[in-house]
């Protein structure tokens, strides 16, 4: 997870030009402390000078004259004792004069080499304070302070600033500081020996006096006030005070903490997260009273745009009152809250923090929302997709959705399944699962958000009920039957190992049954992802092909054509391709017409009997059309089997990278990538309506990652309409059956097989679950079959 990253404060400053009375210059000499100074005061100290991170390589004091008249500062002394010290000893020796209302800075000591120089000082030593708590004392003499307390009122003293966790002080402490804030007088006009009061902890400005305004008090509010009945709080910006609640977890940079008196409302959230940029004090248990500045934290930064936000507390004073017991988790499923079936979000128009209406009951956008920071479970929480690379796992509460035959739960066109949650290894390792698997017990975790979902923090790792999913195999074709597959083998090439290459033959000849013709997706090139400019795949397909035949399998051939280098979009330098694999040994036969090439299109010709034919085969469709910019270009195919001619068409459409999360900040989601899968779906359907004007009862498949949903205007246009339709065997299909991919626990189809409708009648289909599902995967497709007969010509 990505950690939070925050920007300094920064202030609106007056500045003032420092300003040294020359020799000779009249100059009156300051009074002792024993009110409040009327003439030269600290403004600012700053001790974390050179320290990791530290702005500035040096610590340092400033001062300021407030008085009428030059104040001659020779022989007066800053004087530096730590939180609890009685050794005034370290100290810097002032010289010169100071002008009504310039600024005087004093240069101490270097942590470390971070940070810029300072300013020109106006007098150096060797101070070296703390950047977190001390005590510094303007002295009008060189004597050695020797008091551990009360030292404001020693004679002598001009002004006195104690910060942090310093046991001595004007009335009250000064805020604690760090690397980067100093204690900063918020009025330097003033002094009225309050340090508490007078002090401010914000990004230190050497010889520049910065005019704060009195901070607002804070706003007494309960967590539920904070969190408010919104993605947004209502008191965003906001300084509260006097939240309380118990801590319930915590991770690297803050913690979560819960109210133990809820409200009756289960729109308001009653958790939240304190941001404390490191690591938290705090014990899980602790009960604490919290004062922050409400804020709205949007993953992803300049890049997390269609992010929702998380409230949080910042800039936290947190104290620790006791303990208490961590509330139950609120429960989600049967017996709990039950959330939406269907609806992610029905009633905005584009932004939800600014559009629609906040419906929990309604739209799962807003009911996980108004548990956003809370203590929540799952009982046995059911697995809808496999733990991913980022230990990311997709639980559903029991009776959600329509469910896959093997557990998984269906995306359809009207519902994305709002019932999801993602499990996330933030605080806790989640263990490897697969669809169809259970979790024991209560899950039980902090709901958060970030890259696009909302996600369950659990703190510790779950246990795995094994739900007994095997990976399917399909049974093999008939005699007469030539079986026809599609399979996206993610990302092949030869670097890739025995290990992938044996993977995929054992899934061609065991769980496909050694398919007559085989449409590929993702064959890189022989060095993979190495920008060498080659762009020949031989060596992968024929390190594929032996792998079969080692497996047991048939001996295939293969037909391809490189793509022109780096211009078909995928993993930059691997040139990624479709391609044709046809068994050598059953009566498929491969039609060679030369002629066809990268930027070639191949055409529909016909013979002498007015029969179609593809003017080069294999040939590339229709390569010049701007549809398939940065997307890999279709590869037809003439075959026949047992005499017959086949038509094949495999393709790879462009992803749907760019589009907005089902879960994200727009709703209704905007798929930005759609149009162009529609140009490319329309220039197939025109090359295969050439291949019907010749013959309408031509036997043609359209098959490939066509990269949209069964229910998508994409598998619309590639149909078509009327004779001459297609018919997609994803749509034949019971729903529970439909899908081909996983994501983020969403069954759904990417992959698709098209057929022509003279085929229709002997035909079977199988999509292959043997990959989608699980976490050790050697794609990350199932692929698909379908098993037909091809009729003679229409054509006489």
């Amino acid at each position: 997870m990505s950690a939070h990253i925050r920007p300094s404060r920064r202030l609106g400053a007056l500045v003032i030009t420092s300003t040294l009375i020359a020799s000779g210059a009249a100059a009156i000499a300051a009074t002792p402390a024993g009110a409040a100074s009327t003439s030269v005061v600290i403004t600012e100290v700053y001790g974390g000078g050179g320290n990791s991170g530290a702005p500035y390589t040096n610590d340092f004091v400033e001062l300021t004259n407030n008085s009428s008249a030059p104040v001659d500062l020779t022989g007066w002394t800053i004087q530096y004792a730590s939180a609890a010290g009685t050794s005034w000893t370290n100290k810097i020796a002032l010289t010169g004069s100071i002008a009504p209302g310039a600024v005087y800075l004093a240069q101490g000591a270097s942590g470390g080499v971070n940070g810029q120089p300072l300013p020109t000082p106006d007098a150096t030593g060797s101070v070296n304070m703390s950047a977190a708590s001390g005590k510094v004392a303007l002295v009008n003499s060189a004597t050695s302070l020797s008091c551990a307390t009360g030292c404001a009122t020693v004679p002598g003293v001009i002004d006195f600033v104690g910060y942090g966790a310093a046991n001595d002080f004007e009335t009250v402490a000064a805020p604690g500081t760090s690397n980067t804030t100093s204690a900063t007088r918020k009025v330097p006009t003033t002094d009225a020996d309050n340090n508490g009061a007078e002090f401010a902890e914000v990004a230190p400005t050497p010889k520049v006096l910065t005019n704060t305004p009195p901070p607002p008090d804070p706003i007494d509010a309960k967590i539920h006030d904070v969190q408010g009945a919104a993605h947004r709080s209502p008191l965003v910006g906001k300084l509260v005070g006097n939240v309380t609640g118990v801590v319930i977890a915590k991770s690297g940079n803050g913690f979560w903490f819960q109210d133990t008196q809820p409200d009756d409302n289960p729109a308001t959230s009653e958790g939240l997260f304190v941001f404390t940029g490191s690591a938290p004090t705090v014990a899980v248990g602790d009960a604490v009273t919290v004062q922050g500045t409400v804020t709205e934290f949007r993953p992803g930064g300049s890049g997390g745009v269609t992010n929702l936000t998380t409230t949080e507390l910042t800039q936290p004073k947190i104290t620790v009152t006791g303990t208490a017991a961590v509330p139950a988790p609120a429960l989600v499923g049967p017996g709990g809250r039950v959330p939406p079936s269907t609806v992610i979000d029905n009633d905005s128009s584009g932004d939800v923090e600014t559009t629609g209406t906040f419906d929990p009951a309604e739209d799962g956008l807003d009911f996980w929302e108004s548990l956003e920071g809370m203590w929540t479970g799952i009982n046995q929480p059911q697995v809808t997709g496999p733990t991913t690379s980022f230990r990311e796992l997709s639980v559903v509460p029991a009776g959600a959705g329509v469910r896959t035959v093997r557990g998984g739960i269906v995306l359809q066109k009207t519902d994305s399944n709002p019932e999801r949650i993602l499990l996330d290894d933030l605080l806790a390792p989640i263990p490897d699962a697969k669809t169809g698997d259970k979790l024991a017990g209560t899950v039980a975790g902090v709901v958060d958000y970030g890259f696009g979902n909302f996600k369950l923090l659990p703190t510790t790792t779950p246990t795995v009920i094994d739900g007994g999913v095997k990976r399917e195999v399909t049974k093999a074709s008939a005699p007469l039957q030539v079986s026809v597959a599609t399979f996206n083998v993610e990302n092949l090439d030869p670097a890739d190992g025995d290990a992938k290459f044996d993977g995929l033959a054992q899934a061609v000849v065991k769980n496909l049954a050694s398919p007559d013709i085989i449409g590929l997706e993702e064959v890189q090139d022989n060095d993979g992802p190495t920008n060498s400019g080659t762009t020949a795949a031989n060596v992968t397909l024929d390190l594929l092909t032996a792998a079969i035949v080692k497996a047991g399998g048939p001996k295939y051939a293969y037909r391809q054509i490189d793509p022109v280098n780096n211009a078909e979009g995928g993993e930059p330098g691997g040139n990624i391709r479709v391609a044709f694999l046809y068994r050598t040994d059953k009566p498929v036969k491969f039609v060679d017409r030369a002629g066809g090439g990268s930027t070639v299109a191949t055409t529909v010709t016909t013979d002498r009997f007015g029969r179609p034919h593809l003017s080069a085969s294999p040939g590339r469709v229709d390569p010049a059309n701007p549809a398939w910019a940065a997307t890999r270009v279709p590869l037809a195919g003439e075959f026949t089997w047992l005499g017959q001619s086949l038509f094949v068409v495999v393709n790879h459409f462009s992803s749907k990278g760019g589009d907005n999360p089902l879960w994200g900040r727009t709703q209704p989601p905007v798929q930005s990538s759609a149009p162009k899968r529609h140009q490319q779906a329309q220039a197939v359907r025109t090359f295969v309506d050439g291949i019907f004007a010749k013959d309408k009862g031509a036997n043609v498949i359209v098959l490939g990652d066509i990269n949209d949903f069964d229910f998508s205007e994409t598998t619309d246009i590639l149909v078509g309409t009327g004779k001459t339709a297609l018919i997609d065997m994803p749509r034949t299909v019971p729903v529970k059956e439909r899908y081909s991919y996983v994501f983020e626990g969403n069954s759904q189809i990417l992959d698709q097989i098209l057929i022509s409708q003279n085929l229709r009648p002997a035909s079977s289909y199988d999509i292959v679950h043997m990959n989608a599902e699980f976490p050790d995967q050697i794609s990350d497709h199932d692929p698909q079959v379908v098993r037909v007969i091809p009729l003679p010509s229409w054509v006489h």
